[in-house]
């Protein structure tokens, strides 16, 4: 067994979509001879906790090391159960966050982990060092772990980190400090993971001392075993269900899908009675005021945040699964939800810009896409899907594209970055 050392502040107990890419990664990766150890945060104050990814990662037998809880981000738990702070607090904080801590406000937290891998690799031998990216403070400190015991160094880049889609940059030397950090640590990195073509290029296109082989692609996926034994939801009405599995924040917001909702009800009633929304993820206070606004109440359930299995049983249970992103800033980003409702096989209703996720969407074959915020298109588009529903004309999505977002495969794939940089032979 080749041994690596993965460090990353987003681990369970700590939930959503990022946590998944890199405990799929760790529980997959001994199936093609990787032993991971995973170095990362103590009890911190988040609002996504899902202790169901934790024992998974248990189970899985993950050798888990924890830094120590003392830092900023440890100590404010006010919203640590679960509780998503106010969009505007939230908003507010983020901006203070970034216009006084450069790269990112877990700078503290990465000089502990720092400190704990600095501590295993001098009585371990690690064949490589594996950092999943945000928070890019991570990159900083691992850089000084390679020069220190010469092991290679791969970053995984779950979004991009100059230009990131919700950047703040105050100032004009907030952006210079931001780029020439990354760009620093990306010449001492000896190989980079792009979750998308999009961030591969942007990545090329800003640092041309990397060449194309510099950079793998390796997306998002599904893991097949989350969908083993997971019974449906009984419906109590014999209505067609559509789904949105996450959490609403910045300008990712279901308000565009409610006001066509509602014009589709003032327009044809009988067709809008046949549909209900299923909303599994923090919805938000203004969001539950804009149901109520609209009078949608008997159309939209709330089912808030629950944990990962939970989330998976409300997707299969559904009839179609929705997802939107911004208009602005969101060419480069594919969410990870996107690829688990490929794992259902359920058609997908999604409102995206231009971009790679409305790329792979299309792919997909069993897809209806339209802008995000073109309120007709997405009534019209709603009145579609409802109609085939009704004749159970529900397109199918291709196997072919599906598989290729096995974790287990992608899992591979990663091993065998790894093994290049040790010039190993399968």
């Amino acid at each position: 067994m080749f041994k690596v050392l993965i460090i990353a502040y987003y681990f369970p107990p700590l939930g959503l979509s990022g946590v998944q890419r890199t405990l799929k990664f760790a529980k997959y990766l001994p199936k093609f001879k990787w032993e991971p150890t995973v170095i990362t945060t103590g009890d911190v104050g988040y609002y996504a906790h899902d202790n169901s990814l934790l024992i998974e990662a248990e189970q899985a037998g993950i050798r888990i090391l924890r830094t120590s809880a003392f830092h900023p981000n440890a100590v404010v738990n006010s919203y640590k159960k679960n509780k998503m702070p106010p969009e505007l607090l939230r908003k507010t904080l983020n901006r203070i966050s970034q216009t006084f801590f450069i790269p990112d406000n877990k700078t503290f937290w990465a000089r502990a982990a720092y400190k704990k891998a600095r501590k295993i690799l001098s009585v371990e031998k690690f064949d490589v060092i594996f950092v999943s990216m945000p928070p890019f403070s991570t990159a900083l400190e691992a850089v000084k772990l390679k020069r220190e015991f010469n092991v290679p160094l791969i970053l995984d880049y779950r979004d991009l980190w100059y230009g990131n889609q919700f950047a703040f940059y105050p100032t004009f030397y907030h952006k210079v400090r931001h780029k020439t950090l990354e760009e620093s640590v990306l010449k001492e990195t000896d190989h980079v993971i792009a979750v998308n073509r999009k961030v591969k290029e942007k990545i090329l296109q800003q640092y041309p001392f990397l060449k194309f082989d510099d950079i793998t692609i390796i997306p998002h996926g599904f893991d097949p075993a989350d969908f083993n034994d997971v019974k449906t939801v009984l419906r109590a009405e014999k209505k067609m269900v559509i789904t949105y599995s996450g959490s609403f924040y910045e300008k990712i917001t279901p308000k565009y899908l409610l006001k066509a909702l509602k014009l589709l009800q003032k327009e044809n009633p009988e067709l809008a009675s046949k549909v209900k929304f299923h909303f599994v993820g923090h919805f938000r206070a203004q969001n539950l005021r804009l149901v109520k606004r609209y009078n949608l109440e008997n159309s939209v359930v709330n089912f808030e945040y629950v944990e990962h299995k939970k989330a998976i049983r409300q997707i299969i249970s559904s009839d179609v699964l929705w997802s939107m992103l911004p208009a602005k800033n969101m060419e480069n980003v594919t969410p990870g939800k996107l690829y688990e409702y490929f794992g259902s096989k359920k058609p997908v209703f999604v409102n995206f810009p231009e971009g790679a996720a409305k790329q792979e969407a299309i792919k997909y074959e069993a897809s209806f896409v339209t802008s995000p915020d073109d309120v007709d298109e997405i009534k019209n588009t709603l009145t579609n899907i409802i109609n085939l529903f009704s004749n159970n004309e529900l397109p199918v999505p291709s196997d072919e594209f599906v598989n290729q977002f096995n974790r287990v495969n992608l899992t591979e794939l990663l091993s065998k970055e790894f093994q290049k940089l040790l010039k190993v032979e399968e």
